[in-house]
This record gives structure tokens, sequence and C-alpha cells, in this order.
């Protein structure tokens, strides 16, 4: 009896402590997002910046331990729990705004600066890696030599942060502009490429030979077509019956019920619960549910807003950057010149050959070297496998909300892309906006 009451106790001050943390992230993410909309930066990017501070590298500069007091490590379970929740809805809600008409018909200049974009990135990340080995801490991670590294840090180099660039392009008027349409379509491509890089390099990391690596692939092939030619016609007929009225609560269900199931499976293949969610939201059949309960995504979406602070929390209190040290400076800056360099290149000189003007080309090199929350959710993935360090992983989170702040500020310095509205010039373009942009999660 005793010993229940002293459990009962435990609980409820562990309950107690993981509500006062959760009411001071939500709050310290809403004053750093107004803050970042003062400067003319994406919500998202103050919220980031919230988590980082309440870690090690700001929080933990003041005396006394703030850090263990506001988030001691018996609370770190849980939140680590909420983080990842609020990371599958968030995954989720990019999958069903994925729109694979970018992936086709936009011709040679989008499939290039694609394609190209993704490619030297993730040549100059590896090679990167290479140089900088000796310098990791490979105590702290699980893989034994250099191939699972080099190959992480260069899909971490190639990713563009789909979300915020949404929101960049519309903030600024670009979706009314052509560029912004162009720029739209490649970076759904490039996260389509550098998430199927992932996915591999996680394979490769989680096996214990080829012969696992080919179970994971199979598998993850496996649920794809489940998911295609499985449930998603189930939904359909779900949603479609004539003497059916299925309500906005049942049609939640499904999707919620729907996304956790295959982030399970495809955790429990080996590799990260994100991309079951993502596959799932990406396969679920978007017209039927817009016409009869367009508001659930809407709620889904909104439930991972409130949870992403969270995440932005725990990836901070594995960032310090008061620990980087005169090695971690060099690493910061190594790491900053060739992301930006891999980006700008690839996009821009790929858009200049394929027949892009200069303006449009240099437009395009600076919008798709913003990373954002994509780059911190690849970085979890790390992180998790053991494929990064401690500094490494400071280093590149630093890296993603570098290149995300940068964006906006290096576009207005060069009045890029030049208005009023006239068509991109080269092969295969129509010279019509793609896509309306979309807000990014803020």
């Amino acid at each position: 009896m005793p010993h229940q009451v002293l459990s009962a106790q435990s609980t409820q001050s562990v309950t107690g402590t993981v509500l006062g943390a959760i009411a001071l992230i939500l709050a310290a993410a809403y004053v750093f997002a107004r803050l970042a909309r003062w400067v003319r930066q994406p919500l998202v990017v103050g919220e980031i910046i919230a988590g980082i501070a309440l870690g090690p590298s700001v929080l933990g500069l003041l005396p006394g331990d703030p850090v263990g007091l506001f988030f001691p490590h018996e609370i770190q379970p849980y939140l680590q729990v909420l983080a990842q929740l609020g990371l599958i809805l968030f995954m989720f809600g990019i999958g069903y705004q994925f729109d694979s008409s970018h992936m086709r018909g936009h011709g040679r200049l989008v499939t290039s600066v694609s394609v190209t974009s993704v490619a030297l990135p993730f040549a100059l990340g590896a090679g990167l890696t290479v140089v900088m080995f000796p310098w990791f801490d490979t105590e702290e991670m699980k893989s034994d030599g250099l191939l699972v590294p080099a190959l992480f840090l260069g899909a971490a180099m190639s990713i563009t942060a789909f979300p915020v660039l949404a929101r960049i392009i519309s903030e600024r008027g670009l979706h009314k502009h052509p560029i912004g349409g162009l720029a739209t379509a490649c970076a759904a491509i490039q996260d389509f490429l550098a998430w199927t890089i992932l996915a591999v390099v996680v394979a490769v990391a989680n096996s214990s030979g080829f012969a696992s690596v080919i179970r994971m692939v199979v598998l993850f092939a496996a649920l794809l077509l489940a998911l295609v030619y499985v449930v998603r016609p189930a939904i359909v007929r779900l949603f479609t019956l004539r003497r059916t009225r299925v309500g906005s609560a049942a049609i939640q269900t499904v999707l919620v019920v729907g996304l956790l199931l295959s982030a399970w499976a495809t955790e429990s293949m080996g590799l990260h619960a994100v991309f079951g969610a993502f596959a799932f939201g990406a396969t679920v059949p978007r017209r039927e549910i817009e016409a009869a309960a367009p508001e659930v995504p809407e709620r889904i979406e909104q439930t991972s807003l409130f949870l992403l602070p969270v995440f932005f929390v725990v990836t901070g209190l594995s960032v310090d950057i008061g620990g980087l040290g005169g090695q971690g400076v060099l690493m910061l800056l190594a790491v900053l010149v060739v992301a930006c360099t891999g980006k700008f290149a690839g996009a821009a000189g790929a858009a200049r050959l394929t027949g892009a003007t200069g303006r449009d080309a240099a437009a395009l090199g600076i919008l798709l070297n913003a990373r954002g929350l994509t780059e911190l959710v690849i970085l979890d993935v790390g992180l998790t496998l053991g494929a990064l360090d401690s500094r490494t992983f400071t280093v590149m989170v630093v890296m993603a909300v570098a290149t995300t702040v940068m964006t906006g500020p290096l576009l207005h310095r060069f009045r890029l892309p030049a208005l009023p509205e006239r068509p991109v010039t080269g092969p295969g373009r129509s010279g019509r906006a793609l896509v309306t942009a979309r807000d990014d999660p803020a």
C-alpha cells in the first residue's frame, strides 16, 4: 500500500512537470514566432529558435541548472513521445499536400534544376564528411565506418524545406510570378528524391547486411502497393457509398488510425515512422476527403502545429552551440559554405544552362537553399540512427536555421525576381505559375 501511494505521488509529480514544461514551450514558441514575424521571417523560424533557446545553447548559460529544472531527465521520454507524434502528424500533412503532377509535364528546366540541386549538394556533403570524419566523436555514433555518415550528410545537404519555401513564396507574392511556381515544383521533386535517398540510407544504417537492406526495401514496397491498391480504394469506397453518410468524425478516425498504423509499420521495418506517415498522406484520396470533410485534414494539421514546438525543444536539448569549440566552428563554416554552394550552384547553374535568365536562375538558387523544418526532421532521424555525433548535429541544425533565415533578405537585397510578372524562359516552360503556395507550419 505505501508503495502504491509513493508511485501515485511520483506519477502526479511527473505529470505536473510535463504540463509545466509544455506551457513554457508553447509560450516561448509564441513569443519567438511573433519576433520572427516582426523581422519578416517565417513564424516557424522563430519557433525553431525558441526550441534552441530553451536548451543548453541559451537557457543553459544561466546560473544553476535551469534546463534541468524545467526539463528534467525523467520527463524527457514523455516529451519525446509528444514530439514524435507531432512529427508524424506533420509528415502526414506534407504527404497529403504533395502533388504528384509537379513531377511530370513541366519540361527540361524543372527536371534539370531538381536533379542537379539534389545531386551536387549530396556529392559535396558526402565529400565533406570524408574530410571532417576524423573530428567526429565516433563513440557517440552507432555506425562503425564512414559510409553511413557520408550518405546521411549527403542526403541532409540535398533537402529543401517545402513548407517553409511555400510560406516565403506566398509572403513575397511570388505565387503570382512564374518563378514561384517553378521553385515550388522543383522543391516538390527535390523532396521526393531526397526522402527516397534518405529511406535507402536508413535501410543501409539499420541493416546487418545486403539481405537486410533488400528485406526493408521489399517490405516498404509492399506497404506502398497495399496503400495504393488496397487502402486507397477502400477509403474511396467508404467515402462515396450513396447509402452511407460518413461523418467527419468517422473520416478523422480513419485518417488518424491509418497514418498511425502506417507509421508503426515503417518503424517496425527498421525505417523511421515519418516514412509511413508521409506515404499514407500521399496516397489517401484527397478529392474525396475534401468533398466529404475538408475540415478534417485541417484539424490534423492544427494538432501537429500544436505539438511541433515540443519537437523543436527536444531538438534544442541536443544542440549546444557554446560547446562547439574551435573545431566545431570550422565545421560550421565548412558546412555552411558547402550547403549554400551546392544548392545555389546546382539550381542556378542548371537553370542557366537550360535557358533561364540570370535573374531567374539566381532567384531559384536562393529559394531552393531554404531548409528549415524539413532539415530538422532529417537530422532527428540521423541522431536516432546514431549517424551523427552531438557536435555535428548542432552544426547541421545551425546550418538549417541559417540557410532559411538568409532566403528572404537575399531575395530583397538583390531584388529577385524582377516584377511585373513575366514568363520564365527555358525549354518546356509554359510561363504560368504551377501552384499556389501554401502557408508553412507556424
